[in-house]
């Protein structure tokens, strides 16, 4: 009975504790703007460069898939090649550095659209190989059909190859989608206040670090699973109407 008694005593001494450090993190001084703040800014950063990654990359796996078929584009086939490489062979970490620091700071461009810039044309590298292994998945009696109906390559790519391709590549598309939310965390880096960078101010604020990044961290994990819950639906869609 006495060890009950204690249990229950510790047990409100800590939930009271935490709703405290709850407070303070949070409620005081409206801190807990810096998370809907950082948030709005997250997303903004992930919209944009997901945009120019899926320009990009399809741009560059049209060149790739071009030049592997016909021999063509040789010259911006090997371009191509030369940015995969850089791309996904740096961190995204230090191609954010170099993008703000050493190329578009300087032009007086804010650190949203540097953001932007840089993880566009890191998705770019995944998206395009991505959409490559689409396109060569395709049989090649596709591109002959194609050419029996009069179209030529570019028309045959655009009407016949590529509608096929996302329909297969579309659930790795939404994955790699998925990772660049993550990504995008270390925009704090260039001084962005993103969700991570709210999380991490609320901590030099109140000196409690486990709240506000455990809530960054749930922030995060909530979006994912959304994300990934829809990414399964789409499959499932997908194979149903394969049936």
């Amino acid at each position: 009975m006495t060890l009950n008694i204690y249990a229950m005593k510790t047990f409100a001494e800590w939930f009271d504790d935490l709703k405290a450090r709850f407070i303070n993190d949070f409620i005081t001084d409206n801190r807990w703007k810096f998370l809907w703040n950082g948030l709005g800014v997250t997303l903004k950063i992930t919209a944009g460069a997901l945009v120019l990654g899926v320009i990009l990359g399809f741009l560059v796996a049209a060149i790739r898939a071009t030049h592997d078929k016909t021999g063509k584009l040789r010259f911006l086939n090997v371009v191509a090649k030369i940015y995969l490489t850089i791309i996904r062979g740096t961190p995204v970490v230090v191609q954010l550095l170099i993008t703000y620091f050493v190329i578009l700071a300087p032009l007086g461009v804010n650190e949203i659209t540097v953001a932007i810039c840089a993880f566009g044309i890191n998705s770019g590298a995944y998206v395009a190989e991505i959409v490559r292994a689409g396109i060569m998945s395709i049989d090649n009696g596709q591109f002959e059909a194609g050419r029996s109906l009069g179209f030529n390559y570019p028309q045959t790519m655009w009407y016949i190859i590529l509608p096929q391709a996302f329909k297969n590549i579309l659930p790795a598309l939404c994955n790699e989608f998925i990772v660049l939310l993550k990504e995008t965390s270390v925009s704090g880096y260039v001084a962005l206040q993103d969700l991570t960078k709210g999380g991490d101010i609320i901590r030099g604020r109140t000196f409690d670090a486990f709240l506000p990044l455990v809530a960054v961290a749930l922030i995060y994990l909530v979006i994912v699973m959304i994300l990934t819950k829809l990414v399964s639906i789409l499959e499932r869609r997908l194979r149903s109407s394969e049936h």
